[in-house]
């Protein structure tokens, strides 16, 4: 394999000569863990997201099905208030996926500069800076979907008093 590297002409032997030492590839992985690690954080968040989502999505199929029967105020209230919830679940969800996933490219960006000559420092910042963008948004929006939710409770049980649900 070496020798058809080598052979294929300059490229290939500076690439092993820019890769063969462990120390880069060392410190590399190094450089790669804190976004790794913000990757898993990102992973749990977004379990929390989703488990939101499901029973705000489950809530509202309920209630459809039961205002197929009877309408009342109180149902079509309650229902665009989930329906709200659901939206900002679902962005939250949304934003969270594009930072996990711009946090890939900051990664491969990194293994990738290992391998060029060419400097992409200020393009892995610009990812960097992308993913800090769409994860605030993402957590922004779950923040808000627990206000909506929190402040629907309240609404509920002030007008209905404490519901079974």
């Amino acid at each position: 394999m070496l020798d058809l590297l080598a052979s294929s002409g300059n490229i290939a032997t500076d690439l092993l000569e820019r890769t063969a030492s462990t120390l880069r590839v060392q410190e590399i992985v190094r450089l790669s863990l804190a976004p790794a690690f913000l990757l898993a954080a990102i992973g749990a968040i977004m379990n929390v997201m989703m488990t939101r989502m499901i029973w705000v999505a489950e809530r509202i199929e309920r209630l459809e099905e039961r205002m197929e029967e009877e309408r009342t105020p109180r149902d079509y209230s309650e229902l665009a208030w989930l329906r709200r919830r659901r939206l900002l679940a679902q962005r939250a969800v949304m934003f969270s996926t594009i930072a996990g996933l711009t946090i890939c490219v900051v990664v491969a960006l990194l293994f990738v500069s290992a391998f060029i000559k060419p400097q992409i420092g200020t393009v892995t910042a610009l990812a960097w800076i992308a993913t800090m963008g769409f994860l605030i948004t993402g957590l922004l929006h779950f923040v808000v979907e627990t206000l909506v939710a929190a402040r629907g409770y309240r609404e509920q049980e002030h007008r209905d008093g404490p519901s079974g649900d």
